[in-house]
Order: C-alpha cells, then sequence, then structure tokens
C-alpha cells in the first residue's frame, strides 16, 4: 500500500505547474506590470516636473541602489523569518511608495520615494525569486526559472507600452495609483500561497549567518552586472533617444522585445538543464551585443524593432540561466541569501548603468549609452571566457 502512494506521490515531486506555483507566478505578474507601467513613464514624468537627463539617471539609478543596499537584510530574513514575511513585506512598501507618486510635486520628494520603493522592491524580488526556488524541483530548476520568468516577460509585453498609451489620455496621479493598485492584488494573491517552513536546527533554533553576499553565487552575479549594465540604458532612455530620431511606435519596442523575450525562456532553460550555460551564455552575449550596436545606429523604427527581438532571445536566455546557476550551488539554507547576491547585481548594473549614461547622454548624445553597453557585454563575454577555461583547468588536475 505504501509502496503504491510512493509511486502515486513521487511523479508529483517533478511537477513544476503546482497551484502554488501558479500562485507566486500570477502575483509576480501583478507586481511586475505595475513595475513596468512605471519603468518608461517615469522619465517623461521627470521632465515634466523640470529635471534633466542627468536627474533622470539619479532617479532611476537611486532606486536600483536602494534595492541593492537592502538586499542582503531580505536574504536573512528570509532564512530567519521565513517567505511570507519578506514577500509581503516588500509588496506592502512597493504598494504605498507607487500610490504616492499620484500626490507628487517635487523631484525631491519623487527621489525619496524612490529609495522607498527600491526597499520594497529588494524584499519582493529577492522573496518571490526565492519562493519560486522552494517550488521548483532541482532537476528542473533551469526550466522552472524560465517559466518564472516568463510572469515578469508577460507584463513586460504589456506594461511599458501600456503605461506610455495611458500617459497620453489619463494624467500621472491616475496611472500610479492603477499602479499601485496592482501592487495590491499581488500582495491579497501572496495570502493564499503555502510557503515553505524555514529550516531549523534540532535545537529548533534557526541560525543564520548574515553577510552581504553568497559566495557560491558571486560568478554569475558578476557576470549578470555586466549585462543588466545595458538594461539601464534602455529602460531610462531609449524612449527619450527615439522621440529625439523622431522615431514613433516605442511601445512596439517593449512589445516585441518581451515577445521574444518569452521565445526565448520556452527553451534556454531546457538548454541550460540538459547541456548547462556554456551553451547559453555565449550564444545569448552574441545577441546582446548586436543589439547594442543596432540602437547606438538606430536609423528607423525598423532596426529598432530587429533589436528589440534580438535582444530579447538574448536577454531571455542569459538571466535565467545565471540565475539558476547562482541558485544550484548554494546550500540548502542560504538560497535566500544567493538570490540576494543575484539580484544585487541585477540592481548594480542597472544603477551604475542609469547614472552613467545620464552623464555621457548629456555629453556625447543617447547613441553613445549603447556603444558603452556594447563594450560591457564584450567584457562579460571575455570574463565568461576566463571563468570556464580557469574551471576546465581546475577540473583536469
Amino acid at each position: 500500500m505504501s509502496s503504491q502512494a510512493n509511486e502515486k506521490v513521487q511523479p508529483n515531486k517533478e511537477k513544476i505547474w503546482t497551484r502554488d506555483f501558479v500562485l507566486i507566478c500570477l502575483a509576480n505578474f501583478f507586481i511586475f506590470l505595475g513595475f513596468q507601467m512605471t519603468l518608461p513613464t517615469l522619465p517623461i514624468f521627470v521632465q515634466e516636473l523640470g529635471g534633466s537627463d542627468q536627474m533622470i539617471g539619479l532617479i532611476i539609478g537611486i532606486f536600483t541602489f536602494s534595492a541593492l543596499i537592502f538586499r542582503p537584510y531580505a536574504g536573512k530574513l528570509l532564512e530567519s523569518k521565513g517567505r511570507q514575511f519578506v514577500y509581503m513585506l516588500g509588496l506592502a512598501v512597493f504598494v504605498f511608495s507607487v500610490g504616492s507618486y499620484a500626490f507628487i510635486v517635487s523631484i525631491g520628494f519623487l527621489l525619496m520615494m524612490r529609495v522607498v520603493q527600491g526597499i520594497g522592491w529588494g524584499f519582493s524580488t529577492t522573496a518571490t525569486s526565492t519562493i519560486a526556488t522552494d517550488l521548483i524541483p532541482p532537476k528542473r530548476r533551469g526550466e522552472g526559472m524560465g517559466y518564472f520568468g516568463l510572469s515578469g516577460n508577460l507584463a513586460l509585453a504589456f506594461g511599458p507600452a501600456l503605461g506610455l498609451t495611458l500617459v497620453g489620455v489619463i494624467s500621472f496621479t491616475s496611472l500610479f495609483l492603477i499602479c499601485g493598485g496592482l501592487g495590491l492584488v499581488a500582495f491579497l494573491l501572496s495570502t493564499t500561497i503555502r510557503y515553505k517552513k524555514v529550516e531549523t536546527s534540532p535545537d529548533k533554533t534557526v541560525t543564520v549567518k548574515f553577510d552581504i553576499f553568497e559566495k557560491t553565487a558571486l560568478e554569475p552575479s558578476i557576470l549578470l552586472f555586466f549585462i543588466t549594465v545595458t538594461f539601464g540604458g534602455i529602460a531610462s532612455f531609449l524612449p527619450l533617444y527615439a522621440a529625439q530620431k523622431g522615431i514613433a511606435g516605442i511601445e512596439l519596442y517593449f512589445l516585441v522585445y518581451a515577445i521574444f523575450l518569452m521565445v526565448s525562456r520556452t527553451f534556454a532553460g531546457k538548454i541550460y538543464d540538459r547541456k548547462g550555460h556554456l551553451y547559453v551564455f555565449l550564444p545569448g552575449t552574441v545577441f546582446i551585443f548586436i543589439a547594442m550596436l543596432l540602437l547606438a545606429w538606430l536609423p528607423n523604427i525598423s532596426v529598432m524593432l530587429i533589436a528589440a527581438g534580438i535582444y530579447g532571445l538574448g536577454f531571455g536566455s542569459v538571466q535565467p540561466a545565471l540565475q539558476a546557476w547562482a541558485v544550484d550551488k548554494a546550500p540548502g539554507n542560504r538560497k535566500g541569501m544567493a538570490n540576494a547576491t543575484f539580484f544585487s547585481f541585477f540592481d548594480l548594473g542597472v544603477g551604475l548603468g542609469a547614472m552613467t549614461f545620464g552623464q555621457l547622454a548629456s555629453m556625447f548624445g543617447y547613441g553613445s549609452i549603447y556603444k558603452t553597453a556594447a563594450l560591457s557585454v564584450l567584457l562579460a563575454m571575455i570574463l565568461y571566457i576566463y571563468l570556464y577555461l580557469r574551471a576546465k583547468k581546475r577540473q583536469s588536475l
């Protein structure tokens, strides 16, 4: 009888699409939709408040640095207080901060609330990735993280285009209240998820080492940093760059990008699980490199949309593979900190990229942003080859 029960239970252990996995994907979709709607509209909002390109870079960058600073604390709390506490706290802070944008009339107050939003974003995204990691069978982690990433990609497919469309017909006040409301939906969904319990020691106490990173996740996280620099340049300045070039249809860029991002995630994770990161990272970074060169050129909308598709294929392949790599090697009680490390470098890349590119744009024009971003991708490829060859050499000893 027990053997039959085991036979029935065993296949379920390999299932990805469980009830709780679907719920975390839905919650992730709504929080990302609220976030993505603000991403291309905030630079326009800052311009309306009288801000410069440098100020736009600061507004974008300070958010990511705020998330970066608080992610290690989120990683620690995930292992000591539990997944639900960190996730719901992060979502609540996000809803409060984004909703407050509806009442902002000065850049100083916007800067302050961007810091608050960064805290909420750092907590919620570190938690949600860890929750998803808990729910995915280890042998299918690359595939599962790819599917989980689709929830954010679907939001990306609609969010920027929806935000840019709405800002043309409704006020920024209404837009930001809608974005905060989407975060509230994510919060309500989070109350229905069955979370993994915190692992305890035999004496029922929880011992959690606190530091600022998980060392086993450093290599993929550093590689991610050089990749997400490109994301900072696109999210912060591409709408303004396209407008300067007289190219309409920036909404289509984000739509095409998201479609190809989703396509790549249906197969890249499986390739990672079967063959390893070598077969995902290098092809993906080549795509990203080409996309940056096309954006630096940007003669018309056709080239912009081709760049969107190529960038989506590249980024959609590389990001989940690097995340699975970062989490795979971490001890069982350090998965939260591994995700915190991974997203800290994600934030660092976006933040430094946005701030640096704001200065570059003011001095050399928007095109210089994407030439510099291409160089960053090239550095990631060189570093990866070095790390790969070093690992192979160690294995042969």
